[in-house]
């Protein structure tokens, strides 16, 4: 993953940034233009010099569902991951995506393994 650029030269950056052109400190440390247009455009809104945190943000977009996906399952345990996706869009208005319900029950120990007798490939070998 792509790493933030060090503090010191984004002080640099913003200090010549601030006082006169973004473009041109910019183009004197070696850095995107549109990156110094933003540091300073945040710097002069915000007064924020430091970088902001990289990523997505911790979480599910289902925590908010836990309970409700949590009771679905415990009435009909056997439903599929694309049964799931249909009810929550149907009954909640929230459309998520089959991996994203995956990682949700994954995520909690959850295993959807079907457990009845499974029929074999090929047939057994008589002695």
């Amino acid at each position: 993953m792509a790493r933030p650029y060090s503090q010191d030269l984004r002080e640099r950056v913003l200090d010549e940034a601030l006082g006169g052109s973004a473009r041109g400190a910019a183009a004197r440390f070696g850095i995107g233009a549109a990156t110094a247009i933003t540091w300073a455009r945040r710097a002069r809104d915000t007064g924020e010099r430091t970088a902001q945190r990289q990523g997505h943000p911790p979480g599910s977009k289902l925590d908010d569902e836990a309970d409700y996906l949590l009771e679905l399952i415990d009435r009909t345990p056997d439903l599929t991951l694309e049964e799931i996706r249909a009810r929550l869009k149907h009954e909640r208005g929230l459309d998520a995506g089959t991996t994203t319900i995956w990682r949700f029950f994954n995520a909690r120990g959850i295993t959807f393994k079907k457990n009845r007798a499974r029929g074999r490939a090929r047939q057994t070998r008589r002695g």
